[in-house]
């Protein structure tokens, strides 16, 4: 199982060139790292390589991957449903009964340091409890490759080395896991980074790329 990109290169309409000859492989077990400043395709790019959006030119070849979780920058969820609720609904929608999809559930949001708000409605978790929440139900999706959009930028130090930990043990056990982070440490605790500053078009301002071109 792998996820392969050959010569990416994308733009918007009416926009300057996001990035260009973008090629690199992500196999299972293996965690990766997409970095750059603002606005320089990030998010796209994890758009590209889960289907959503079509490159201007190049490939994605994504081999054995049939299931595609995501992680939204943004937590989202329904305010009067509680943590548990948001979790066990991937198990539900694959035919699992409550009461089996339950323990997966839990362990589930244990794994994020969760456990204590199983029963909290959605609207009152924390900013940092609603971007693990969304972590937790990935995970019950049963991801063969998961993409993550700043999984840390709402946590504190001390959690998110906790979740770049769960990450690194979820590819471990044969995931493929692709991370767009401003976050050094999260960088650093990948196996495979892509910067995607090295892939910009020559010329174009520092300041432009981070400005005018947000994703």
């Amino acid at each position: 199982m792998f996820v392969k990109a050959e010569g990416l290169k994308h733009r918007f309409p009416g926009t300057d060139t996001l990035f260009q000859g973008l090629s690199f492989q992500v196999d299972a077990g293996q965690t990766l790292a997409i970095c750059g400043p603002s606005g320089c395709g990030k998010s796209t790019l994890l758009s590209i390589l889960a289907g959503w959006e079509k490159p201007v030119e190049g490939r994605v070849e994504r081999v054995d991957v049939d299931r595609v979780g995501w992680v939204f920058q943004n937590p989202y969820g329904v305010a009067q449903r509680t943590s548990l609720d948001h979790v066990v609904f991937p198990l539900l929608a694959k035919g699992e009964t409550r009461e089996e999809a339950e323990p997966e559930a839990m362990r589930a949001l244990e794994l994020f340091d969760l456990a204590h708000a199983a029963s909290r409605p959605f609207r009152d978790l924390s900013g940092g409890e609603a971007q693990r929440l969304m972590l937790a139900r990935a995970v019950c999706s049963r991801p063969d490759m998961l993409l993550v959009d700043e999984p840390t930028a709402q946590l504190d130090t001390r959690t998110a080395h906790g979740v770049n930990h769960v990450l690194g043990n979820l590819a471990g056990q044969g995931m493929i896991v692709i991370v767009a982070t401003h976050d050094q440490d999260t960088r650093q605790a990948c196996q495979k980074v892509v910067d995607l500053s090295d892939y910009a078009p020559a010329g174009l301002p520092a300041d432009e790329e981070e400005t005018e071109h947000e994703v």
